[in-house]
């Protein structure tokens, strides 16, 4: 079939879903989205070009679509019709795990059940989310004490008996026991995310399965890996759904399918960028060095045991890595000890923070000082050789392994007492060849530095030192990275454009500049105009002033809140904010008010729905983390006020350092950064208020800056077309 074909079926096959499917209507603007989907990931080229030299055709829709338009189906049904067409697969990765079991257990099994041709999919989640049987054999004990060479957690274990209670000791026994148990009744799958109780992550880690311990298919444990049974499911899946951050990780992985050969939709895309730079970020301890002489007494005594010569070079790396460590400590705390230690008190004594976060301090322009540089080379040099020869060890097991499968578990054990290590051991590698990436002498828009910074903080008695670096710009990054191997794309949310535009976006994700790139905005099918309003109340007070603005704001939203019938939503952009208008609460309001924390979220989603159920009214005060992905249709939520425009300034190490780079080539970070970012996190504050074409809401504003500044009409230009009115000062 031609790429023209390939459309046309993908079209026909989603027409077809949306005339059969009970309670779906025709939606003009799902319908252009399908055909956009269709067109883009028709004319890719997948896997080896023909003719053979020939150059791949690339192709990336960037699609936003407003609440409404029904996204799921417009790219789900169109790009499973022509995967199957082409005999290929779909990698749908969203924002969250939640996402990716919405669209596991509600929207895929009802499109499968309307297609014309049947398919399988499959959850795709980090191997850290199931559990490694090895490892939770040797937890849950049961046997005989094994020897030191066979235990996996005999240095943790005999450490941990020292400082821990007896009654925590045999808690965890109990806890780790109840899982096996689980396991081998069949009534648990090993999946952390499908136990009754999210486990502490303490309590998780020691099971996780890990790539670095894992000895694949010659664990003796291999028939019944949780985690092995499931990537059984992906290799005979058609639709593969994922999460930003799995699908970064695993880049260069055989994890997934390779993306110059599969079609890749990217739901939620307007987290990819954030995402981008969490992923490719690195920091390593300077302080916590025990984990070294562990990892080289079990590589020695196992090498030892291979009889590797290799081995001989082991305490030598160990014992130069750990100096090496101590001596970079030492001057960062010479350097920038004074800023990095906590302000003192009263008495004169140093005293941390009562929230414990860290104290930091950023290098300027990321530029390394050169009493650094040699101790960091030298770090760089001694970490690669360690890792050279545990590689060596590690393939020796290997071989082993397949060669002698009745020695199978004790071999397994000795790689996985290795390889629980070595990602600090990468770690320690990739951060310090991060910071030894040095910006050029003379400032300019194609040498972008790395933002580079320590911090120190308590780790319950313990004070903590570590090393940080992390890109600038995710865009830079996601073009080398991903979109380099990446063929044919959707790139799909209901806010990509900023102030109206494409252009922020389009910057962040690394694909201005591609001539693969298309963009196109789909409008909500819902009457913004006649369904809401949005109210810009005025205050006397510059917002700025908090003391002077926050009692002004809390006195007039409390009299709008007073006029509410049912539902309601409040974002605060501070703690300090939220906690202000709480106590000013007067009692009949005080009644109606969940406040974000004070009971766990679906706990308190659930309250809220039951007490608007019941015809009362029912107000949520919530933060950022309410201000996106909650649905509350109708009455759940009529009004939501925003006390105060959602600004993001760059106050982390990597936004201090871009807006810092940004001032040095004379950009300017407010309106490149700032005032998109904020105007995409107004967009979703928005949203939050129609959710349905029969819904009618007020959104309330008591930020003047909204309609008194340049940058105010740039935000408004990015929100929905709601009814405006302008309430003045009182």
């Amino acid at each position: 079939m031609s790429s023209t074909e390939w459309a046309d079926a993908a079209l026909q096959a989603f027409d077809q879903v949306v005339q059969s499917e009970t309670g779906l209507r025709s939606r003009p603007g799902q319908r252009r989205m399908a055909e956009q989907v269709a067109q883009t990931l028709s004319v890719a080229t997948l896997g080896s070009p023909e003719p053979e030299g020939a150059a791949p055709v690339r192709a990336i829709a960037i699609i936003q679509a407003g609440t409404g338009v029904g996204k799921s189906l417009a790219y789900c049904a169109p790009a499973i019709a022509i995967a199957l067409a082409r005999n290929t697969r779909v990698l749908i990765s969203t924002a969250t795990v939640a996402l990716q079991e919405q669209l596991i257990h509600k929207d895929l099994p009802a499109l499968m059940a309307q297609m014309p041709q049947p398919f399988r999919f499959a959850l795709a989640k980090g191997r850290g989310r199931y559990v490694c049987q090895l490892k939770l054999a040797q937890l849950a004990g049961g046997g005989p004490a094994l020897p030191e060479e066979d235990d996996l957690f005999y240095e943790e274990e005999t450490a941990a008996r020292a400082t821990r209670p007896a009654h925590e000791t045999e808690a965890r026994l109990r806890y780790y026991t109840s899982l096996a148990q689980s396991l081998a009744a069949k009534t648990w799958d090993g999946d952390r995310d499908t136990l009754d109780t999210p486990p502490a992550p303490e309590l998780w880690a020691p099971v996780a399965a890990e790539a670095g311990s894992c000895t694949g298919k010659h664990c003796p444990m291999f028939s019944q890996c949780s985690y092995f049974d499931k990537r059984k499911e992906l290799v005979a899946a058609q639709v593969i759904v994922v999460n930003h951050d799995l699908l970064l990780s695993t880049l260069g992985g055989r994890v997934l399918p390779e993306l110059d050969n599969c079609l890749l939709v990217l739901d939620e895309a307007h987290h990819l960028p954030a995402t981008a730079l969490e992923q490719f970020a690195c920091s390593m301890d300077l302080s916590r060095l025990l984990w070294i002489d562990r990892l080289a007494q079990r590589a020695t005594r196992i090498g030892t045991l291979m009889e590797l010569a290799e081995i001989a070079d082991i305490p030598g790396y160990a014992s130069q890595l750990r100096q090496s460590l101590q001596d970079v400590a030492r001057l960062v705390m010479d350097l920038y000890g004074d800023a990095l230690r906590p302000p003192a008190d009263a008495t004169g004594r140093k005293r941390w923070p009562e929230h414990k976060m860290p104290m930091r301090v950023r290098l300027p322009g990321g530029v390394l000082p050169e009493v650094l540089l040699l101790p960091l080379q030298q770090l760089a040099q001694q970490a690669l050789g360690f890792i050279h020869c545990l590689s060596i060890i590690a393939k020796a097991l290997r071989a082993q392994i397949r060669e002698h499968p009745d020695e199978a578990k004790r071999l397994s054990t000795h790689y996985a007492q290795i390889g629980m290590l070595v990602p600090r051991l990468q770690t320690v590698h990739d951060t310090t060849q991060l910071l030894l990436q040095q910006p050029p002498a003379t400032p300019h828009t194609l040498a972008v530095p790395h933002a580079k910074w320590f911090t120190l903080t308590m780790d319950g008695e313990y004070i903590a030192l570590q090393a940080h670096a992390s890109p600038l710009l995710p865009g830079a990054t996601l073009r080398h990275k991903l979109w380099q191997q990446v063929r044919g794309a959707i790139l799909t949310s209901a806010t990509l454009t900023s102030c109206g535009q494409f252009d922020f976006f389009l910057r962040e994700s690394g694909l201005d500049a591609d001539e693969a790139a298309t963009a196109l905005e789909v409008p909500s099918p819902f009457d913004y105009a006649r369904q809401g309003t949005l109210v810009a109340v005025a205050t006397h007070a510059d917002p700025k002033n908090a003391d002077q603005f926050t009692p002004e704001m809390v006195t007039a939203l409390l009299q709008d809140l007073a006029q509410v019938p049912y539902g309601a939503l409040v974002l605060f952009t501070s703690r300090e904010q939220m906690r202000q208008a709480v106590e000013a609460l007067p009692p009949t309001l005080a009644a109606q008010v969940l406040v974000q924390n004070t009971l766990p979220r679906p706990q308190l989603l659930q309250r809220h729905r039951e007490r608007v159920a019941d015809g009362q009214a029912s107000i949520i005060f919530g933060m950022q983390s309410f201000g996106e992905g909650l649905d509350l249709p109708g009455r759940l939520c009529e009004s939501v006020f925003i006390p105060k425009l959602p600004f993001a300034p760059p106050d982390d190490p990597v936004g201090q350092a871009r807006a810092e780079w940004l001032r040095t080539v004379e950009r300017d970070p407010f309106n490149e950064l700032v005032v998109p970012a904020t105007a995409m996190r107004l967009a979703q504050w928005a949203g939050r208020a129609i959710r349905s074409e029969e819904d009618q809401a007020h959104v309330y504003c008591y930020d003047r800056r909204l309609t008194q500044t340049s940058y105010g009409k740039r935000l408004l230009a990015g929100l929905p077309p709601f009814t405006r009115v302008l309430r003045p000062a009182i």
